[in-house]
């Protein structure tokens, strides 16, 4: 059987899943990858390449779209890692109410001085003053699974919760506490919030969105805490901002070098998913989505392609991946049933520009249906599995 290729150290509870795979990260030509961080911009993708499987949320490191062309599928794992960004965004919702990191590094240049430090203690500690969350407001801007979990994680611990996503599932409605206030857009959170956390995705949509203009419509002294991605900040507008004293605290998981050592600004190294339990919990989700694609051509949590599974039916199951034109479904159905072959069960669903369809029959394809159901134009991949 074919390889899966580890691109990066992937936890071992990974390894059980591709049990009789030749699984590692010395393989060539794979047909499937594990990847957490490394960059796949240049890598050299071989035609047996079926998929990518990211284990955590962003795919800014995997060429996506490029990938959607060649009918390579690309997995994310979101909400595996949630619960361990979501603690993160607590402990600096704190952080940002309390100058604790200043004191911290305060009471580090009492050392040596023996029987005085408490006295010194006492005499400094009203410069570290700080104020309690508890009362104050939070928006949260990306109602996601991490996103959730914070508006709840807070709320429980007595905040005004206002949260805003245009794109908010049903789903994740449900999941919220129905305490938690879902306003129409940011604009209402910029104005009336006294700490914002943002979970959004990097598009060019995105990319900025906390500027001079969005800064300027937030309430004196706001906290913001951006652990999605450093782009999604102007950092010029930021350091003016956090100089001018609008911003009270920015708070980031990606540090720049122009924000380092800015007073206010709290750059953590990238640990919002950086626990065992988050990589164990990603690497399981990614490897089982990886594996049931493989094997049954199932797709679940992909960002380029849409979510396809079916119990199988029949005899073979061959799956297509496609652009989203008119007709293509018809013209499937025609190449088979101009074989004398029964379709036995069929689903094919749209994303963007690309679709993909499986395709369950009563009898075994050979290789002259599957080239017949290739040549059809707006058709990427045909494999049976």
């Amino acid at each position: 059987m074919a390889g899966i290729l580890k691109l990066n150290a992937i936890s071992p509870l990974a390894d059980p899943i591709f049990a009789g795979y030749e699984y590692g990260d010395n393989i060539k030509d794979p047909m499937g990858i594990m990847v957490r961080s490394a960059n796949m911009a240049d890598y050299p993708a071989g035609e047996n390449l079926l998929a990518v499987a990211r284990a955590g949320a962003g795919t800014n490191n995997i060429p996506v779209a490029e990938y959607a062309k060649k009918g390579i599928v690309v997995f994310n794992t979101p909400g595996a890692n949630a619960n361990a960004v979501k603690e993160l965004v607590i402990c600096e919702l704190f952080l940002g109410g309390r100058k604790i990191t200043e004191a911290i590094d305060w009471v580090k240049s009492l050392k040596g001085e023996g029987e005085n430090v408490g006295k010194l203690v006492e005499k400094g500690k009203g410069k570290f003053a700080g104020h309690e969350i508890y009362g104050k407001t939070l928006g949260v801007i990306g109602l996601g699974a991490i996103g959730i979990m914070v508006a709840n994680a807070a709320k429980a611990l007595g905040m005004r919760v206002l949260g805003a996503d245009p794109f908010l599932s049903t789903h994740n409605a449900l999941m919220l506490d129905p305490a938690v206030e879902v306003v129409a857009g940011n604009d209402e959170i910029y104005r009336r919030a006294d700490f914002i956390t943002v979970h959004v995705p990097l598009t060019p949509q995105t990319k900025g969105m906390l500027n001079r203009q969005t800064l300027d419509a937030c309430r004196d002294g706001v906290v913001i805490i951006n652990n999605s991605r450093g782009e999604l900040a102007d950092t010029a507008a930021v350091k003016e901002a956090l100089e001018s004293g609008k911003l009270s605290r920015y708070i980031t998981d990606f540090p720049t070098a122009d924000l380092i050592g800015v007073d206010g600004a709290i750059c953590l190294p990238h640990l919002g998913a950086s626990t065992p339990e988050a990589e164990d919990n990603c690497a399981v989700m990614a490897a089982n989505q990886l594996k049931d694609y493989i094997e049954n051509g199932n797709i679940t949590n992909s960002v380029n392609y849409p979510a396809v599974s079916a119990a199988r039916e029949g005899t073979a199951r061959i799956c297509i991946c496609h652009m989203n034109r008119a007709n293509m479904i018809a013209q499937f159905a025609a190449a088979i049933s101009a074989k004398g072959i029964n379709i036995a069960n069929m689903t094919d669903k749209a994303k963007g520009d690309y679709a993909y369809g499986i395709i369950d029959i009563e009898n075994e394809a050979d290789d002259g249906l599957v080239r017949e159901l290739e040549e059809i134009e707006g058709v990427i991949r045909v494999r049976v599995v």
